[in-house]
This record gives C-alpha cells, sequence and structure tokens, in this order.
C-alpha cells in the first residue's frame, strides 16, 4: 500500500486506517435489511457489516452540488488534488453520498496523487451506506478492494453481497461478470456455484460482453469447468474474436494482442501460427512496444529464426526487457557472447528470468562462481527454476565438489513452489540416497509426480531402477514399460537405457530393436549411445556379431562428441584388436595408457607374439602396467624376477595376491611350502593356497593335497589329501590325475590303496600325453609290485616319458644302457647323451633299440633297479 500524508488530521492514513477500512467504519452504514437470503453464502454475514445493505431515505445532489462535484473534477484534472478534496470534504460534511463516492475514486484512481486504496475504501463504505444513484457503483468499486485485499484484509464474503448489490442496482458495468467469477471459484464463506454462474456470464454474453465470451469458451473447452462440449466452445470463442476484432479494428493494440493470444498453441481457436503472427505484427505496427517482442518470440516459435531475432533485437533496442530476456535465452547456445550481453542488461533492469539464464549460462562458461551468485539472487526471490538450477549445481561433481545436503535444500523449496524439473531431481535424490536417506517410496511418489507433469526424465529413472532392481524392486517389464513412454516422449536417456538393456540385459534380447534406439539417441548426440554401440560391437552380445570395425567406428563418434568413457572404450578395442594379431592397435592402446593393453603387450614381447621376442621390452611395458595397477602384470613382472630379484618379485607377487590374482596366490603359495626364492613358510604356503583351492583351482587344490600328504605347513591328513586331489581331478587337471593316481596305485602317506582306481587315473592321464603318469606305469610296470610285472610295456612307458623330457624316465633308461655295456661306472651324462642321440632319431627305430637292450638280462635288471630308485 502506498502511504500519502494528508493536512487533514481526522483522517488518519497508518495500519489503523486499514482496520478501520476493513471493520470499525463498516458499522457506521444504516438502513433497512438484506433484501436477499444469500443463498451462495456458506457463513453469515457478520451483523456488523449488515448495516451496509440497509436502505433508507435516498440522498442524491441537487444542482448546485453538482457544480461542487464538477469543480472538483476540474481541479483534480489541473494537478491540484487538494482544493478537489476540500470541495468534496463540504460535500461530505452535508452527508451527500456522491461526494464520498468521487472522493472514493480520487483516492483509488491516484492520478491527481498518490494512490491510497484504504482511503478509498472508507470512502465507497460511506457512500454505500445512504441509498442514491451512485450507490451500486460504490458498492461495485469496494467490492473489486475486498476481493483483491486491496488496501483492505480480503473478503470474499462480504465481496459477495456488494456485488449482488451492484447487480440489483442494474450498475451495468462488469458486476456480473466480477460475480459470475467468484461465483465459478468459490471463496472464504461463498461456496462455488458453476450453473450459476454460466448464467450470470451467459446474460452478460448476449450483450457481447467480452470477458463472459471468453470465460464461456473456456468453460466448454477440453478440461473447462463446465460440460465439455466443443462446437458450443468454438462459437463463444469466435464471437469473443469478433468482439476484439472491432476494437482492433479501431486501433487497439490490446484487442490485437489478445487475438494473438486466441490462435496461440494452448489458444481458444488453436494453433493458427500466420493469425497469431498476422495480430502481433498489427500491434507491433500500432505501436505496441510489447507486441513486436512477442512477435518475434512467436516468430522463432514458428522456425522464421532470422525475423524473429531480428524484431526481438529490435525490441529490446526499445528497452523492452522481456524481449531482451528472450533474446538472451535464444542465443545461449547458438551466440553465447550475444546472449550474456542482453541478459546482463535485462537482469540489470530487474528481470529474474534473465537473472536465471544468465546464471545457468556462466555456471556452463567461463565464470560459475558468478553464476551461483546470480541464481542466488533469482532463489532469494523464490524464483523456482533458479531453486531447481542450484540443486543441480550443488549435487553434481562437474564444476566443484558436490554439496548434496545443500542442493536438497534448494530442491525442496522448487519442489513446493511446483516445479517439475526440481520434483524430478529430488526423486532421484530419494532414490539414489543423495543428501537426504534412501527412501525408495518416497522417490517413486515424487518421480511419478515429475512425470504426471510432464518430466519424461522421471519416467527414464522410474524405469532404470526398475531394471536395477537396487533401490526399487527388480521389475524388467514394468522398466521397459516406463523407458518405452520416455523414449516415445523424446528422452534421450530412455532410448539409451533400454536400447543398453535389449543388448546386455536384463531385458530379452531383441538386437535390432536395441540397436535402433542407440542409434536414434547417438543421432540426438547422446555420447553414452555411441559408447554402448561401440561396446556392443567390441564384445559381440545380445546378438550382435562382433565386429570391431562398427566398435571403432562408433567410439570415434562418442569421442568427438566428449563422452569421458569414450577413450577407454576405444583403448578396448585396439586391445582387442591386439588379441586378434594387430599389434600396432595393441602397441596404440598400450601408448594410450591402457592397463590391459601395456599387459598384453609385455606378454606379446615376452613370448614373441606379433613382435619380436624382447626381454627387455617385455619388463618395461609390464612394469608400467603393473605401476598402474594391473594385478595380472604385477604377477607376471613378478615371475619374470623371481630368478634376479627375488625381492622385489615377492614383493609384486604380494600386492597382486592381495588384489585378488590367483596365478600370483598359487606362485607365492608353492614358494613358500618349497622354500623356493624365499625362507620356506608351510603355513604362509597354505594361507596362499587354501582361497584358490576353495575357489575351485585345480593346481591349488593339488598342491594343498600334497601338502596333507606330506605333512607340510599342515597335520597330515590322508582324507583331506585324497580329497584336495580328487576335486584338483574332477576339475580335469591331468597332473592332478597323475598325482592322485599314483598316491591310490601305492597307497602312500596313509592314503588307503585303490590299485584298480590309481591305474585308471594313471592311465587316463598317460594317453592324454602326461609325462609324470607315463613314467610312474613304466617303473610299476617294471617293478612288477603294484601292477603285473611287464617289462616290455613298462619300458615302453619309459621311452614315451623320456620322449617328452621326463628326467627320472631319461635317467632310468640312461642307467639300463650303461649296464648292458659294462659302463656302470661312467657319467650320468654320457648316459644321457646317448639317450639324446637314440630318441633324435626314428622313434621306431628307438623302440627297437630300447627292446634289443631289454634282452640282455643285465639291462633288464638295471632298468629294475633304476626303476625302483
Amino acid at each position: 500500500m502506498n502511504t500519502i500524508h494528508h493536512d487533514t488530521p481526522t483522517l488518519p492514513h497508518t495500519r489503523g486506517l486499514r482496520l478501520l477500512a476493513s471493520a470499525s467504519l463498516l458499522v457506521l452504514l444504516a438502513g433497512c435489511a438484506v433484501t436477499d437470503s444469500a443463498p451462495q453464502a456458506t457463513a453469515p454475514l457478520p451483523e456488523r457489516y449488515q448495516a451496509w445493505f440497509e436502505n433508507g431515505q435516498p440522498r442524491n445532489l441537487e444542482w448546485m452540488h453538482k457544480q461542487t462535484v464538477k469543480k472538483a473534477d476540474e481541479a483534480a484534472a489541473a494537478g491540484n488534488p487538494r482544493e478537489a478534496i476540500r470541495l468534496l470534504t463540504s460535500l461530505t460534511e452535508q452527508g451527500f453520498p456522491q461526494a464520498h463516492y468521487e472522493l472514493g475514486k480520487l483516492y483509488d484512481q491516484g492520478e491527481a496523487m498518490e494512490r491510497d486504496p484504504a482511503r478509498a475504501a472508507e470512502h465507497y463504505a460511506r457512500a454505500v451506506r445512504t441509498p442514491s444513484y451512485i450507490r451500486g457503483h460504490a458498492a461495485l468499486n469496494l467490492a473489486k478492494l475486498y476481493r483483491e485485499g486491496d488496501g483492505v484484509e480480503r473478503n470474499d464474503l462480504l465481496a459477495y453481497h456488494l456485488l449482488r448489490l451492484a447487480v440489483e442496482e442494474e450498475v451495468d458495468r462488469d458486476e456480473r461478470v466480477m460475480l459470475a467469477e467468484l461465483l465459478r471459484e468459490g471463496g472464504e464463506g461463498v461456496s462455488a456455484n458453476p450453473e450459476r454462474s454460466a448464467r450470470l456470464y451467459a446474460i452478460e454474453a448476449e450483450q457481447g460482453q467480452e470477458e463472459a465470451l471468453r470465460a464461456l469458451a473456456e468453460a466448454h473447452a477440453s478440461g473447462g469447468w463446465l460440460d465439455e462440449k466443443p462446437e458450443l466452445a468454438m462459437d463463444y470463442a469466435q464471437r469473443y474474436a469478433d468482439a476484439l476484432q472491432k476494437r482492433a479494428a479501431a486501433g487497439e493494440t490490446d484487442a490485437m494482442q489478445r487475438l494473438a493470444g486466441l490462435h496461440a498453441p494452448d489458444g481458444l481457436l488453436g494453433d493458427q501460427p500466420e493469425q497469431r503472427l498476422h495480430w502481433l505484427r498489427q500491434a507491433a505496427e500500432g505501436g505496441d512496444e510489447d507486441a513486436l517482442g512477442n512477435a518475434g518470440s512467436a516468430m522463432l516459435d514458428a522456425g522464421e529464426t532470422r525475423q524473429g531475432i531480428a524484431m526481438l533485437e529490435e525490441a529490446a533496442s526499445n528497452g523492452d526487457v522481456d524481449a531482451m530476456t528472450k533474446l538472451g535465452g535464444f542465443l545461449v547456445d547458438r551466440r553465447p557472447g550475444e546472449a550474456r550481453q542482453w541478459l546482463t542488461r535485462a537482469a540489470e533492469q530487474g528481470s529474474t528470468d534473465a537473472r536465471v539464464h544468465l546464471g545457468r549460462l556462466l555456471i556452463e562458461g567461463e565464470d560459475p562462481r558468478r553464476g551461483v551468485a546470480q541464481l542466488e539472487e533469482a532463489a532469494a526471490q523464490d524464483h523456482p527454476l533458479a531453486l531447481a538450477s542450484l540443486g543441480d549445481f550443488y549435487m553434481n561433481d562437474e564444476l566443484s565438489p558436490s554439496q548434496p545436503f545443500i542442493a536438497v535444500d534448494y530442491l525442496e523449496r522448487a519442489h513446493e513452489l511446483g516445479h517439475p524439473w526440481a520434483t524430478q531431481q529430488l526423486g532421484e535424490a530419494y532414490l539414489r540416497g543423495r543428501g537426504v536417506t534412501a527412501d525408495p517410496q518416497q522417490a517413486e511418489a515424487l518421480l511419478r509426480q515429475a512425470a504426471d507433469q510432464g518430466q519424461s526424465g522421471a519416467l527414464a529413472l522410474l524405469g532404470q531402477a526398475y531394471l536395477e532392481g537396487e533401490t526399487l524392486p527388480l521389475h524388467p517389464s514394468r522398466g521397459e514399460k516406463l523407458l518405452q513412454a520416455a523414449a516415445d516422449a523424446g528422452e534421450t536417456s530412455a532410448m539409451t537405457a533400454l536400447g543398453e538393456a535389449y543388448l546386455e540385459g536384463p531385458l530379452e534380447a531383441r538386437p535390432e530393436r536395441g540397436v535402433q534406439l542407440l542409434q536414434q539417441a547417438a543421432q540426438q548426440g547422446d555420447g553414452y549411445a555411441m559408447v554402448v554401440l561401440g561396446r556392443a560391437y567390441r564384445k559381440g552380445e545380445g546378438g550382435l556379431p562382433q565386429d570391431l570395425d562398427k566398435a571403432s567406428q562408433w567410439l570415434t563418434r562418442a569421442r568427438e562428441a566428449g563422452h569421458d568413457s569414450a577413450d577407454e572404450a576405444m583403448t578396448r578395442v585396439n586391445r582387442e584388436r591386439g588379441a586378434q594379431g594387430d599389434i600396432r592397435a595393441l602397441i596404440e592402446a598400450a601408448e594410450d595408457g591402457h592397463p590391459g593393453a601395456m599387459a598384453d603387450l609385455g606378454r606379446a614381447f615376452l613370448e614373441g607374439q606379433g613382435v619380436q621376442q624382447n626381454t627387455e621390452h617385455a619388463r618395461s611395458w609390464l612394469t608400467r602396467a603393473a605401476n598402474a595397477g594391473h594385478n595380472g602384470a604385477r604377477a607376471e613382472l613378478g615371475e619374470m624376477l623371481l630368478d634376479s630379484d627375488p625381492e622385489r618379485a615377492m614383493t609384486l607377487l604380494r600386492t597382486a595376491a592381495d588384489g585378488g590374482h590367483q596365478g600370483a596366490r598359487l606362485t607365492l603359495g608353492r614358494a613358500y611350502l618349497e622354500g623356493e626364492h624365499v625362507a620356506a613358510d608351510p603355513e604362509q604356503g597354505i594361507a596362499y593356497l587354501r582361497p584358490s583351492a576353495e575357489a575351485g583351482n585345480p593346481y591349488a587344490a593339488q598342491l594343498l593335497g600334497q601338502a596333507y600328504l606330506a605333512g607340510n605347513g599342515v597335520e597330515a591328513d590322508p582324507q583331506q589329501a585324497e580329497e584336495w586331489l580328487s576335486r584338483a581331478v574332477q576339475s580335469g587337471d591331468l597332473s592332478a590325475r597323475a598325482n592322485l593316481g599314483r598316491v591310490l596305485l601305492r597307497g602312500e602317506n596313509g592314503v588307503p590303496r585303490d590299485g584298480d582306481r590309481g591305474r585308471a587315473l594313471l592311465e587316463e592321464a598317460a594317453d592324454q600325453g602326461h609325462p609324470g603318469a607315463m613314467a610312474t606305469l613304466g617303473r610299476e610296470y617294471i617293478r612288477g609290485e603294484n601292477l603285473d610285472q611287464d617289462v616290455r610295456q613298462g619300458a615302453d612307458y619309459l621311452l614315451k616319458a623320456a620322449e617328452q623330457g621326463h628326467p627320472s624316465a631319461r635317467l632310468a633308461l640312461a642307467k639300463a644302457y650303461l649296464a648292458a655295456n659294462g659302463l656302470e661306472n661312467a657319467s650320468r651324462e654320457q648316459a644321457l647323451v646317448w639317450l639324446d642321440g637314440v630318441m633324435e632319431g626314428d622313434s621306431d627305430m628307438a623302440l627297437q633299440t630300447l627292446h634289443e637292450l631289454l634282452s640282455d638280462e643285465s639291462a633288464a635288471e638295471a632298468l629294475k633297479v633304476a626303476a625302483a630308485d
């Protein structure tokens, strides 16, 4: 309320005046009883107000008094409100209600002086008290003040009775329309009555009253407050347009603006861009500065970018703050420098919307701190988008460390103001447990609310949550349905998530549909969709064939789009190419810093695969991979260094083992058990082996079984030994099969002898080429203790084992040769040289030589002795 100082001491103007206008001054009115029972009032009219509507002796101005009012009007028009007040006050002292009415208008309109609606209400009330020809007018003006709470406390019940009085007095202004509006919406003490409201509107509509025509058109349109009747709604809308066109023809730009609104996307006459632009141009040509900016905005919406920008620039240059804001917002992604200039000008002139756009632009640009400051200024005025944007800024880590608790505070405020994006973000916060305790029910309720408000991103979040099955229960079909709805609404993240689910799960594989969705999202610039496509073609999953060329193409596009994970994914493709023999791709991946690729390249140099074998290069790349945290490289480098640098080797192996590398655990377990490269520590060795054995590693199970046989690091336990060795055999390990076969055949270390099973295991291993199994069978057939003696068959097994380099088999055969030639005292080396010479020749000749050798009794006996060693 504006404050004004007056010279009249009897009329207070502070808060006491407002109370007087809304309460005590009302009892000054007196007369007869209210003429209507006011059936729409849900509360009785307080007794102190009833005098407002009582009738008494009418009091009207005489000729001389009318001249005084005329002089007062002339004084006010001449800019002399004091004189006007003096003249009118002289008449109020004589009890003329018309003088109070004129004083009320003077204070209400504020043309000749500062507006004072509280004093206006006081004088209107005094004018209503006594019947006169202006009583209805005073009642109508006073009703407007009480309806709007302007200068007085809002009072719908009192406004209702004042409007009814104006209707009864047949003021013939807008009293019926105001009363219809009140009855349509209802208010405190007044119940809504749409039917009665419609009747009042209809009376005025028959007279061509514009607001009545508009109200009835809206009432019968889709979603209106009366029964939907499209034809009737269109009839009222067209009559409304006809009335506006008459005023537009007379040059009234306000009517032109209203006509443009009728043809807007949400207008009563439907979206007709050409008509809308026509009327906006007409208004602009008629000198309406707002229309110029509105026309520019409409042209932008219609895709006429060049003309739209030109009109907005003209309007903005003329000082149209809304045009500056619209222009700046439109240019943010196109010409950010110009956008910042226009938005800065609009913000300096008080546009909160411009301040929000500017803040978002600065946050994403070169000055995030200033951008946050702009948003916080707008947030202080409870601007919903500013609050939602601050919530987004503080929730994410892109520009600064996230502060989820601060973010949630902003989001809750924006949500309470009804901003759907804030509601979506708040739902996601409850879904992820960021800034608040995770609450699936609250998350779902908020996200569904946001979805109902048009936020397709909320549908996508819900769909993804149902597919993940972490915060919300796993429900793939529900997730699929929600993601499809979001994708249909144009949400690229939903297209990507649904496409990924069709290729990688958990939905049933639909490769064609998955690729289609991902390509659609990629065409809209979604870098992650490109990464998913590249990854799918790299792996050849979800029904897609492996195609490294397509994978490279998509990942190249993802790189160009700036997606963070594109480089790593491309490196994996190059690593895959390396695995298929493309050493250049592997080198590129390794040089890009991918630990796995560096480890692969180190192995390639170590084994000479695709490159010339080079131990130093192998060590260099494995070292780089190990330093980058690759456990496999640590394990391989550790094994590589065992002979040259055992201390460093053991450190690398321990680090790899602690990181879960099974090979490193096996190497360490064996080293500690055997005391090789490190001081023997059987208990430590068992500690490394047991987790691997329990996880199903056959070699670890075999070593653990052997430890239980020998009581090495654990108490000897034949039953445990057999169990672990059997586990190793079940996994298909040949060494375990040969080992357990020997133990069972001989009944070693307390394990019950089972000759049949032992021989079967040894024969299976020997048939699959295991030299140890061959050597064992050879010895056993020659010795004839656990198997029926068959020296010839035993020799055959020993020869096969010797051919594969088995040391004890070779030595046994060599000793037999020495004995047959009377050279028992010859060196071991001489015997092995002979054996190598025999086996390097034709295998059939070697076997024949061996059989001839065994025909010598001394050689056969020597072979038996050697086999028993």
